[in-house]
């Protein structure tokens, strides 16, 4: 029961002072997620109480089913951004149907995760590389900050990728609104400095790190406050200055979905990028909060909670949410010792929720984009190009690839060729795999690269190490790289091939492994292994591989030259670098 209810885990021992950290952590957050719930709702073209509902119920189900102590889920602006990519492609913004879609779309997403979560198969995400998702994260974070300088300047643009809203911004430079860009700007640059300045300033006064950070965080409630307050007193509403407006209170009623196939059949794609996505976001952020307290998350069951996360989210009327990095730190920050802190924040959410609402009808949209673009620029991180580069050619040219379609495209065009790019360059890497000709260090029983080391080798003996498992994409790879080897060198009489990094041989290997064994034999040599891992040697004996081979399997590679060397020629030779 503890695997599938993580919750029995940690609840039979709560105690006092664990409440006590959860309840303050709680507080900063609530204070946090409200700003942000509001505009990311914005963000996916919803009305905004619906960012409020995506708020509660998915904090209180992660609560119940999530391994991470300190993860905090919510809206997230690149899942709020493919959600309006994805429901903005079938249906017009703004009506109940636009509203509907983006439920059924976070009720589908949270069925594929449980699903994924049940059968385990969270190593998927794993096929995403790194610079694919730092690319296509950095190109989302450029594209929902210019989606959003049309709030900012009060006028209209629309569009999926870079180019579009580029074209349309400047189409309607002359619509700007002069007060609506005052309190954008205005807001943009406030919560700039807060977010580098006021924490060092609060401690200058004498308060303590917690509280000038928890202060800190605070900024963009205190924005709200200020530009509400100025949109009202000014009436800047009849000046132009869009608003939020009237903001229903009270709970969600808890509804199904729209059951319509052919939504949801449209919606399947972009579902499941949406789970990867956040899949991918949330279990970063929750490994590395949680290796920092030297606890574990079980990636499994984190599908599992998202999962559980997403459909709370779609009975309640929201839409897909996942593990937030900002929301979750500042958390972890705070002192969150359990998953009930989030279920406490859910609680702060409810009451904004039904008491609250009111007070938001003359907040400026502005506001809430400033939120935005504050919040998503943290995320971009064009450094990495150089850094990548540097590094390897082909992962730059991957994440390179991975930006130019995000920005120039959309989102969904920027991940899934992010997904293509990473199986192509995990195949091509994996069909070239490094190999070496080995020989002794003089005087030990280690073999080293020919072409790095001065090392031994004996005449008529090639020894060929291959450093990557064996399987249908280099099974011919490996064919041509021993025939040609024999063919360079007539006086050969045994190939040994050092399997210490072969972790496992499929079919289509296997066959490779044969062929290579009877040309070799028809030219008169031997074929051994050495070093074959105990569960690839058991694959092997299940075949009658090993009863047709030419030559002999080692338990080393030492053994495998002393014992070839002494019955052919004994004398060694000095070779390599």
């Amino acid at each position: 029961m503890r695997r599938f209810f993580p919750i029995l885990d940690w609840a039979p021992g709560y105690n006092r002072p664990a409440f006590a950290q959860d309840a303050m952590a709680a507080l900063i957050v609530t204070i946090m997620l409200i700003p942000q719930s509001l505009a990311y709702a914005l963000l996916a073209g919803l009305p905004a109480e619906v960012g409020l509902y995506a708020s509660i119920a998915p904090l209180l189900l992660y609560a119940i089913f999530g391994t991470s102590r300190t993860l905090a889920v919510g809206p997230v602006a690149v899942v709020s951004l493919m959600t309006a990519a994805a429901v903005g492609n079938l249906v017009a913004t703004g009506t109940p149907e636009y509203l509907g879609a983006a439920i059924a779309l976070a009720a589908l997403s949270g069925l594929m995760l449980a699903v994924m979560g049940m059968l385990r198969l969270g190593f998927l995400a794993n096929f995403l590389s790194h610079p694919v998702i730092s690319g296509f994260i950095s190109a989302s974070g450029l594209l929902i900050a210019a989606s959003q300088l049309a709030h900012i300047m009060g006028i209209s643009a629309h569009g999926h990728s870079l180019i579009e809203l580029g074209g349309d911004l400047i189409a309607h430079l002359g619509d700007i609104n002069l007060p609506t860009l005052a309190i954008g700007g205005g807001a943009v640059l406030f919560l700039v400095w807060v977010r580098g300045a006021l924490k060092p300033l609060l401690m200058r006064f004498g308060l303590s790190d917690a509280m000038a950070g928890g202060l800190a965080k605070a900024g963009p409630v205190l924005a709200v406050i200020v530009t509400t307050g100025l949109v009202w007193m000014l009436g800047l509403d009849a000046r132009g200055v869009a608003i939020v407006g009237d903001v229903p209170s009270g709970l969600p009623t808890p509804a199904l979905p729209p059951l319509d196939v052919a939504l949801w059949r449209d919606l399947a794609v972009p579902a499941l990028l949406i789970s990867v996505v956040g899949y991918v976001e949330s279990v970063s952020v929750a490994q590395t909060l949680a290796a920092k307290r030297r606890q574990r998350i079980d990636p499994d069951q984190e599908l599992v909670a998202l999962g559980a996360s997403n459909i709370g989210s779609a009975l309640s009327g929201g839409f897909p949410v996942t593990g937030g990095f900002s929301r979750s730190v500042v958390n972890f920050d705070a002192g969150a010792q359990t998953p009930a802190a989030g279920a406490f924040a859910a609680v702060g959410m409810a009451l904004a929720t039904l008491f609250l609402t009111p007070l938001l009808f003359f907040l400026p949209k502005a506001t809430l984009a400033a939120t935005i673009i504050v919040a998503v620029l943290t995320l971009v991180d064009l450094g990495a190009l150089k850094r990548t580069w540097v590094y390897s050619k082909a992962d730059f040219s991957a994440m390179l690839a991975t930006i130019l379609l995000t920005l120039g495209i959309g989102v969904e065009a920027g991940i899934l060729a992010g997904v293509v790019l990473s199986l192509i360059l995990y195949l091509w890497r994996t069909s070239r795999p490094h190999h070496a000709v080995v020989g002794r260090v003089p005087g030990t029983e280690h073999f080293r690269n020919v072409a790095r080391h001065k090392v031994e080798t004996v005449p008529g003996l090639l020894s060929i190490r291959v450093d990557e498992s064996l399987y249908f994409p280099n099974a011919r790879y490996l064919e041509d790289l021993v025939n040609d080897a024999a063919a360079a060198d007539p006086a050969l009489r045994d190939v040994v091939l050092m399997c210490s990094a072969v972790n496992f041989i499929d079919s289509s290997a296997l066959e490779s492994l044969e062929m290579i064994d009877h040309r070799l034999q028809d030219a008169g040599i031997r074929l051994h292994l050495s070093e074959v891992k105990g569960p690839v040697m058991d694959r092997l004996e299940r075949t009658d591989f090993l009863s047709h081979l030419s030559g002999q399997v080692f338990l080393s590679q030492h053994e495998a030259v002393t014992r070839l060397g002494a019955a052919g020629a004994p004398d060694l030779k000095l070779a390599g670098a």
